[in-house]
């Protein structure tokens, strides 16, 4: 223990004399204190869709994406009564149910936690993302200093997967669902 307080010590010594980084200030323009609309439009804006329903209006959208498939992967976080359809393995499921941690309004971003399942969120080639409507933040950093136990990784999903690294031509679902659905719960 007294080679750790040593380091410790040499370490803010060091620090001491250096100057204090400063945060970055706010983004220039104005967020709206209902970060909801926002939140919709950026989500829209990033190709992925977006709705605020009550939970009977969540269960119904999710019977109308699921009509005609075997059934769904779920993460571990999304409670039994958004389950309706058979579980299937994510790597079989044509779609992917999750159970985000927040929404930021200003990148139009769902987070989604590790311990959930990454291959609910990844494998399927459509993800209906549920959230509460109290969990969408306008920044990101309002969402981390609401939240001090974090897990280990976070997804922030924007939009579905795309890319145009080959011929500069846009293809969506090459890393991950080609459709994103987001739910806020009322």
């Amino acid at each position: 223990m007294e080679a750790r307080a040593r380091i410790l010590a040499r370490i803010r010594k060091a620090l001491k004399e250096r100057p204090k980084a400063l945060l970055p200030e706010l983004p220039h323009h104005a967020l709206p204190a209902d970060p909801l609309d926002l939140f919709l439009r950026r989500l829209a804006e990033n190709g992925a869709e977006g709705r605020l329903l009550d939970q009977e209006g969540a269960l119904a959208l999710l019977r109308e994406l699921a009509q005609g498939l075997p059934g769904a992967a779920y993460g571990r976080g999304v409670p039994e009564g958004f389950r309706p359809l058979p579980e299937l393995p994510p790597e079989e499921a044509p779609l992917g149910v999750s159970w985000a941690l927040f929404a930021v309004a200003e990148t139009g971003s769902v987070a989604l936690s590790s311990e959930d399942g990454r291959k609910a969120q990844l494998l399927p080639p459509t993800h209906l993302v549920l959230v509460e409507r109290e969990r969408v933040y306008p920044t990101l950093l309002e969402a981390f200093q609401d939240h001090k136990a974090l897990p280990s990784a976070l997804g922030l999903h924007s939009g579905p997967s795309k890319s145009a690294d080959i011929g500069q031509v846009m293809v969506k679902g090459v890393h991950g669902p080609g459709r994103l659905w987001v739910v806020v719960l009322t």
